[in-house]
């Protein structure tokens, strides 16, 4: 089952992890819209992410799960971006991943079936 997602991100500029490496790199609500839809899509991000661990081979794969279907639209709203996610992947692997990319500088709004 596909669900929409609307995240809110207040201050895009701070919008980092603490890992550089993992984190946003993007300005414009297009293009962290394009690396979110690209860290959903692709394995890539789980892939660094991975490496970074102390055990790789002890990462539990279920984490890196794609949706190759994923989409997500960027929307400036004054200083602050909404991302429209639609994706079948849990909402937790969605939290993980832009955990990765935003840190805590991101606000889930609502959640819906697509």
């Amino acid at each position: 089952m596909r669900s929409r997602y609307r995240i809110a991100l207040p201050d895009p500029a701070r919008a980092h992890g603490s890992i550089p490496s993992l984190s946003f790199t993007a300005n414009g609500a297009d293009a962290l819209a394009e690396q979110l839809q690209a860290a959903l899509r692709s394995p890539a991000l789980f892939e660094r992410w991975c490496a970074l661990q102390d055990d790789p081979e002890g990462v539990d794969t279920g984490l890196g799960a794609v949706d190759p279907q994923a989409q997500v639209k960027g929307e400036q709203h004054d200083l602050a971006i909404e991302l429209v996610v639609e994706t079948s992947l849990p909402g937790s692997l969605l939290q993980l991943r832009l955990h990765w990319l935003a840190g805590s500088h991101w606000q889930l709004r609502d959640v819906s079936a697509a």
